[in-house]
């Protein structure tokens, strides 16, 4: 199959960077502090090796706390594994690894369980047992939440506590990744770093390890709207293409289709969110005139996948020309919504929205990247001693748009998996010699004034609706923003790492040409046989390209 080439500006191999003024030496270098990395710090702890941690701002500022849903798995008697695969297969859309979703959905109840062991403390019945929800996408109740919309808080919570009792596991907080080093075989041995107030004013460093584990989270910060931190520049990703690891479904973005619209704007550094757990409990979807419009476009009308739910939304602000749609709640009534809502009900109280008595402005924002660094079923990467899982990751089990709730499942149970894998295959330890990306000075950085311009020609030409019109301008900006030049600083990093992610969504958004799942092309609206495959994209001498792998 011939791919269209969207054209790309050249994009860096490695970032400038003084040489590192300091060097740590642990086990395993474990990157991100959300979900996904305390799981495999906390793992690896137990199979008896040393971790250090490193994470951007502070342990709890990653994407985990802001986790207004809930973990899926098969608690109900009445429940299958069976059944929650198939619900996660019909949401990726023909493009799921029936392997790893059979992996996901076998060992999430037992991961689960485990995190319960560990501290997290859930919603419970009267009679003690876990309180099952649904949500979105979802044929059964088999979502667990704690606070009711805070289940990302109470698992951070948890896994924040657990690890700070290990006095094995090594912290460093308000540490940007830079570029990862490798040894002379190839294999990921550490990575450069940058801490604020640590030596120099610049903070260069290294930490060295046997293996890598990347769990940096997302990257929504790529577009003008998300519902992301603003520490999710794709930094994980962005250090997996420099050093030569594989990426894959990265086209597949996720709009989740009800962000706050605070003050009937968007383009805020993070939107907040409006869980889909909100319309499981019956709130729906109204245009401006009141009409709900959801309504026999999906069997599960407001609680279809969210890529339905979400393009629902967009026709009709084409249609109308609004920025938003609303959601109605109020039928549910004030008390009910703060005890079961509270951060819902915080967030919308402080926009000056009471959602007891007023329709709720929402609209679709950046969410969740359904693709990533590409791994095997044990997490590891196409660089040997390099791992990624969360969101970073693209493990297979999401396809062309991740079902609601198998998020954190999937940070908890591959995080496991890659614990078990580096505690049986660990090289023997002595001092790495690492030659990749050692030297400094080497490599460039954009200016880090091209950010707010990136952000805007992302959502504008990549966003829920895109043609090969709007793709192509995209390339456009995103060429003339790769030719400016920068000096080695966070803003710069970041700014840079965002240019390459945003390449790599783009090409492979203009070579996918068809509709499917998140991934929606107004010039190709259909799902074609032809393309039910993976687009693998790799950064070669500095230029991106993408090759296809199709599936029987």
């Amino acid at each position: 199959m011939r791919l269209a080439s969207l054209g790309m500006p050249q994009l860096p191999t490695l970032l400038t960077a003084p040489a590192p003024g300091w060097v740590e030496t642990t086990d395993v270098v474990v990157v991100g502090s959300g979900v996904a990395g305390l799981t495999a710090a906390l793992h690896l702890r137990a199979a008896g090796l040393h971790v250090t941690v490193v994470t951007k701002v502070n342990i709890d500022d990653g994407s985990t706390r802001w986790a207004q849903g809930g973990i899926a798995a098969v608690l109900d008697p009445l429940d299958t594994p069976a059944a929650h695969a198939a619900d996660t297969e019909v949401a990726g859309v023909g493009l799921c690894d029936p392997a790893a979703v059979r992996v996901l959905v076998q060992e999430g109840p037992g991961q689960l369980r485990e995190l319960i062991r560990t501290g997290a403390r859930f919603d419970r019945n009267p009679d003690g047992s876990l309180m099952l929800g649904r949500e979105g996408g979802h044929h059964a109740d088999r979502i667990v939440h704690a606070g009711g919309d805070a289940t990302g808080a109470e698992v951070q919570r948890a896994l924040h506590a657990a690890v700070t009792r290990d006095p094995w596991i090594r912290l460093v907080e308000h540490a940007l990744v830079l570029d990862l080093l490798t040894d002379a075989a190839g294999r990921a041995c550490g990575v450069t770093l940058h801490v604020l107030g640590e030596g120099a004013e610049d903070g260069v460093g290294a930490v060295l390890g046997r293996a890598v584990v990347l769990a940096t989270g997302g990257m929504g910060q790529v577009f003008a709207a998300t519902t992301n931190p603003v520490v999710s520049t794709g930094d994980g990703v962005a250090l997996a293409l420099r050093a030569g690891a594989a990426v894959t479904d990265l086209e597949f973005v996720q709009f989740h289709p009800t962000a706050l619209v605070v003050g009937g704007a968007t383009g805020l550094a993070q939107q907040p969110l409006v869980s889909e757990a909100l319309r499981g409990e019956g709130a729906y979807l109204v245009d401006g005139d009141g009409k709900r419009f959801m309504v026999g476009q999906h069997e599960l009308a407001e609680l279809a996948p969210r890529d339905v739910v979400a393009k629902g939304i967009h026709r009709v602000l084409l249609a109308t020309g609004a920025d938003h749609v609303y959601l109605d709640a109020r039928h549910l009534g004030g008390d009910f919504l703060a005890a079961r809502f509270p951060t819902i009900v915080a967030s919308c109280l402080a926009a000056g929205i009471d959602p007891g008595t007023e329709l709720i402005p929402v609209s679709p924002a950046a969410h969740y990247a359904s693709g990533g660094v590409r791994t095997d079923l044990h997490g590891r990467t196409s660089l040997p001693g390099l791992y990624a899982c969360g969101e970073v990751a693209c493990t297979g089990v999401h396809g062309a748009n991740r079902l609601a709730s198998n998020s954190l499942l999937e940070g908890l149970v591959f995080a496991r998996r890659i614990a078990d894998d580096i505690a049986r295959d660990l090289p023997p330890r002595n001092e790495p010699a690492p030659v990749g990306a050692w030297r400094g000075g080497a490599g460039w950085v954009v200016d880090a004034a091209v950010r707010p311009r990136l952000a805007r020609a992302m959502s504008r030409g990549v966003g829920v609706l895109r043609s090969a019109e709007t793709l192509r301008g995209a390339g456009t900006a995103l060429t003339e923003l790769g030719a400016t030049r920068g000096t080695p600083r966070t803003a710069s990093w970041e700014a840079t790492n965002l240019l390459t992610v945003a390449c790599a969504v783009a090409g492979a958004a203009y070579a996918r040409q068809e509709t499917r799942g998140c991934h929606w092309r107004e010039d190709h609206p259909v799902a074609l046989d032809e393309w039910r495959g993976h687009l693998v994209g790799a950064i070669t001498d500095g230029i991106l390209g993408h090759t296809w792998e199709g599936l029987a």
